[in-house]
C-alpha cells in the first residue's frame, strides 16, 4: 500500500479524486505525517495548503509546525509559525516541542516566556511539561522553581503530567528533596511518576530509597516498566551492592525485560562495575541480541572494568570489522585498555585512528590520550598531547600528574602541580593523592606535609580520606620518622584503615622497629584477620631484627589459619 493510499484510508478521502480536501482532512493528513515523520509527503501537503488558501487556518498551521518539528526541520517550523497570522497555545506548544526535539532547550524556553508575554492564552499542561523538560536539560533550577510557582498559581500542580515533570526537573537539578516534596504532595501518580522518582533517587546515590519505591509500587499493584528497572539497577553499580544487583537482575528476568536492549546494556555496565568474574561477563555478552554502537561500547568498557584489557582490544577490533561507527566513548574506553596493558604501539595506532575519525578535539578523548601515554611511560608524548589541548579540566591535570608520579618523576610532579595551582582548575582529592604519593617516592617530607595541610585547609568538597593519611604515614616512614608516623596515626580524625597500618608496618620493615611493628600488626589483624600481607610484613620485620624463631612462628600461624599469599607474576 502506497503512502497516498494509506492517507486516503486514514481520512476517508480519495486524494487522487481531484476534488479539494477539507481543512479537517488536511489537518488529519498533516498529523499523520508528523507521527510517521514523513517530511516529503508533509511538504507536498503544505504546498496543497498554500494552493487552497488555508494558510490562515490556525489548526492547519499548528499541525504544520508540529509536523516540521517532529521531522527535525525546526527552521521550516519557525517559518510557518512566523507566517501564521493568528496563533493559539497549541501553535506555541508545537514550536516549543520542535525546538526541544531538535536539542535547543534554551530556544524553547525563550519561546515559552514569549508566549507568556504575548498572552495568547493560559499555558496548558503540555506547555508546562515542555518547559520543565527544558529546565531539566539546562539544569536551570531557579527558572524551574518559577515555573513550579506558576503551575501552583494556575492550579495545575495536581496534574500528573506537570507533577511528573517537576519531579524530573528537580532531580536533574540535584534537588532530590524538592522532588520528594512534589512526589508526596501528588494525589494521583502513574508508573511514569514513580519511575521519575526512582530515577531521581538512583542518580543522587540514594539506592535504598529507590529500592523502597519499587517495592511500594509492587505493593500498590503498579507494574514497573523497563525504565524503572533500568534506573533501579544502575543505582547499585558497586561491589558493595553485588547481592542487590543480582536480585534486581533476577526480577528483570522474571518480568521478561532481560532481552530489552537498554536493560542489557545496563546489566553489562553494572556487573562489570561490581567486579564480576570474566566467565559471568562473557555469559552476559552472549545475551546481547543487537550489536550496535551502544552495545559494543558497554562490552568494551565492561572488559576494561573487570581488568580484561586484552578482551577489550579484541572487541574493539571486531567492532571495527563489523563496520559500527566509533564515538568518543569508544576511544576513551579503548585508550584505557591500551594504557593498562602498557601497549604503546596499539595506543599510537588508536591515536592515529582518532585523528582520522575526527575525535581529536574531544576533551574526554584527549584526557584518555594523556593517561594512555603516561601509563605507557611515554611522558614526553603525554606532555605533548597535554600542551596541544585548548582547555584542561581536573582530569587532564590528574592524568599528566599521574604519569609523572608513576614513573618516579617526583620533583617534576611537584613542579607541574605548582603550575596547576596557578590556573583556574581546582585540585581535587585525586590530585592531592597523586602529589602526596610522588613526594613519598622521592622523600620530599616537608613538601608533602605542606600539601597535606593545604588539602585540609583548602575549600575542597571532601575532606582527606584514609588513603591520603596512609600516604602521609608513608612519607614519615620513608624519612625514618617512625614515632612521628605513629603519633600522626593516633591523632587521625577518622578511623585508621588497613592501608594506614600497612604503611606503618612497611616502614617498620625498612627501619627494623620491632615494637612498633608488633603494635601495628595487632591492630591490622583486627581489621583484616585473613590478609596475608599482615603476616608477611611482620615476619619480614622480625627477620630484619634477627628474630628467626619469631618470624617462623608468624609464618606457621599463617599456615595454620589457612591463609595463602597470592603468587606474583610477570609479563616477561
Amino acid at each position: 500500500m502506497t503512502m497516498t493510499q494509506k492517507l486516503s484510508k486514514l481520512v476517508g478521502f480519495d486524494l487522487m479524486s481531484g476534488s479539494s480536501p477539507t481543512p479537517q482532512n488536511l489537518t488529519k493528513i498533516i498529523s499523520f505525517c508528523a507521527t510517521s515523520a514523513s517530511f516529503d509527503v508533509g511538504s507536498a501537503i503544505h504546498a496543497i495548503v498554500i494552493k487552497l488558501g488555508f494558510c490562515s487556518n490556525v489548526y492547519i498551521c499548528s499541525a504544520l509546525v508540529d509536523m516540521y518539528g517532529k521531522c527535525g526541520k525546526s527552521w521550516n517550523a519557525q517559518k510557518v509559525f512566523d507566517e501564521t497570522p493568528h496563533r493559539n497555545v497549541v501553535t506555541w506548544n508545537s514550536l516549543i516541542s520542535g525546538y526541544l526535539q531538535a536539542g535547543s532547550p534554551l530556544r524553547a524556553t525563550r519561546l515559552f516566556l514569549d508566549m507568556l508575554k504575548v498572552g495568547t492564552g493560559p499555558p496548558t499542561t503540555f506547555s508546562f511539561s515542555g518547559v520543565l523538560v527544558c529546565c531539566a536539560q539546562l539544569e536551570a533550577e531557579e527558572l524551574g522553581a518559577q515555573v513550579h510557582g506558576l503551575s501552583l498559581k494556575m492550579g495545575l500542580c495536581d496534574d500528573v503530567v506537570v507533577g511528573t515533570g517537576l519531579i524530573d526537573m528537580y532531580s536533574k537539578c540535584c534537588k532530590v528533596r524538592d522532588s520528594w516534596r512534589v512526589f508526596n504532595q501528588m494525589r494521583d501518580k502513574n508508573v511514569v511518576t514513580w519511575t521519575s522518582m526512582v530515577t531521581g533517587c538512583a542518580q543522587s546515590g540514594q539506592s535504598d530509597e529507590a529500592m523502597t519505591l519499587v517495592r511500594e509500587m509492587l505493593r500498590l499493584g503498579l507494574k514497573p516498566n523497563y525504565v524503572t528497572y533500568n534506573s533501579l539497577l544502575s543505582s547499585f553499580a558497586s561491589m558493595d551492592f553485588w547481592d542487590c544487583c543480582r536480585q534486581i537482575h533476577c526480577r528483570i528476568v522474571k518480568e521478561g525485560f532481560d532481552s530489552n536492549v537498554y536493560i542489557v546494556v545496563t546489566v553489562l555496565t553494572v556487573y562489570s562495575e561490581s567486579n564480576c568474574s570474566l566467565e559471568d561477563f562473557r555469559a552476559l555478552c552472549s545475551c546481547v541480541s543487537v550489536w550496535d554502537q551502544i552495545s559494543w561500547n558497554a562490552v568494551i568498557a565492561g572488559f576494561c572494568n573487570i581488568g580484561s584489557s586484552e578482551e577489550a582490544l579484541k572487541c574493539f577490533s571486531e567492532m571495527r570489522q563489523a563496520g559500527v561507527a566509533l564515538d568518543f566513548f569508544t576511544f576513551t574506553s579503548i585508550l584505557r585498555a591500551a594504557g593498562t596493558l602498557s601497549a604503546l604501539v596499539e595506543g599510537k595506532k588508536i591515536h592515529a585512528l582518532i585523528f582520522k575519525s575526527g575525535h581529536a578535539s574531544n576533551l574526554c578523548v584527549q584526557n584518555g590520550l594523556v593517561s594512555m601515554y603516561g601509563r605507557c611511560g611515554a611522558i614526553h608524548d603525554a606532555k605533548w598531547v597535554f600542551t596541544l589541548m585548548k582547555e584542561h579540566d581536573v582530569v587532564s591535570w590528574n592524568s599528566l600528574l599521574s604519569g609523572y608520579a608513576h614513573h618516579g618523576f617526583g620533583e617534576e610532579t611537584v613542579e607541574l602541580f605548582e603550575q596547576m595551582r596557578r590556573t583556574e582548575v581546582k585540585p581535587d582529592n585525586t590530585t592531592f593523592l597523586i602529589v602526596l604519593t610522588a613526594c613519598s617516592h622521592v622523600g620530599l617530607l616537608d613538601k608533602g606535609l605542606e600539601y597535606f595541610n593545604l588539602m585540609r585547609n583548602d575549600d575542597l568538597p571532601e575532606p582527606p580520606k584514609v588513603e591520603h593519611y596512609a600516604t602521609v604515614v608513608d612519607l614519615f616512614g620513608q624519612a625514618g620518622n617512625l614515632h612521628e608516623a605513629e603519633a600522626f596515626v593516633n591523632s587521625m580524625p577518622i578511623e585508621p584503615g588497613a592501608s594506614v597500618y600497612k604503611a606503618l608496618l612497611s616502614a617498620c620493615q625498612v627501619h627494623g622497629n620491632r615494637e612498633l611493628a608488633l603494635r601495628s600488626a595487632t591492630k591490622l589483624q583486627r581489621l583484616c584477620p585473613n590478609d596475608p600481607a599482615t603476616y608477611i610484613l611482620l615476619s619480614n620485620v622480625l627477620l630484619t631484627r634477627g628474630s628467626w624463631d619469631d618470624a617462623a612462628g608468624v609464618r606457621k600461624l599463617m599456615n595454620d589459619r589457612g591463609i595463602r599469599k597470592t603468587p606474583g607474576y610477570s609479563w616477561i
